[in-house]
């Protein structure tokens, strides 16, 4: 009578674990001025920014309001899509990807926002400030400062979310959802 065999799973991290891990201590390390100073821009701004106007061109149709909120709608919901597309794929790595670029566009908009007075940053084509009239239309443009904090906090929440989860999931990530 032959003893029954059981099999191992290696589970040490492989090659592919420790470069997820990298990226993730890279977007963390990168995000720090980010967060710190919003205002002074980073490497995805004009991707940000092509996203947000085409918001307008999308959510226009739907009537002023909804028009002028379509930047912010589009500039969240496009990065939003690729964290649904990936945890669907149960790439959680990838989703936590996607989570920071989203903690990243709300520290973009709270400069936005917090513009919504005084109006100094550059508007694409003219026109008028989302901000300013959204806050205006509902009656709370001088609380821009509270509420362009308010959206900084939850982009920091996000942030911490995305790095917390990148660096659990790049060294627990299953090796089907990889090809590994």
């Amino acid at each position: 009578m032959t003893a029954p065999t059981t099999t191992t799973t290696d589970t040490r991290p492989t090659g592919a674990a420790y470069a997820r891990l990298a990226l993730t201590i890279a977007l963390a390390l990168y995000a720090i001025p980010l967060m710190r100073h919003p205002e002074a821009g980073s490497l995805l701004d004009a991707v940000d920014l092509a996203i947000r106007e085409t918001g307008h061109l999308v959510f226009g149709p739907f009537g002023e309001v909804i028009g002028f909120a379509g930047g912010t709608l589009f500039q969240l919901i496009v990065p939003a899509t690729f964290v649904w597309y990936f945890a669907r794929r149960r790439d959680r790595h990838a989703a936590t990807v996607a989570l920071w670029w989203i903690a990243q566009n709300c520290w973009n908009i709270s400069v936005y926002v917090k513009d919504a007075r005084t109006q100094e940053l550059p508007l694409v084509g003219g026109g008028e400030h989302d901000w300013a009239f959204l806050l205006g239309h509902f009656g709370v443009l001088a609380h821009d400062q509270g509420i362009g904090r308010t959206v900084h906090a939850l982009g920091t929440c996000l942030y911490l979310v995305a790095i917390a989860g990148g660096v659990m999931f790049s060294l627990r990530a299953t090796p089907a959802a990889h090809g590994e």
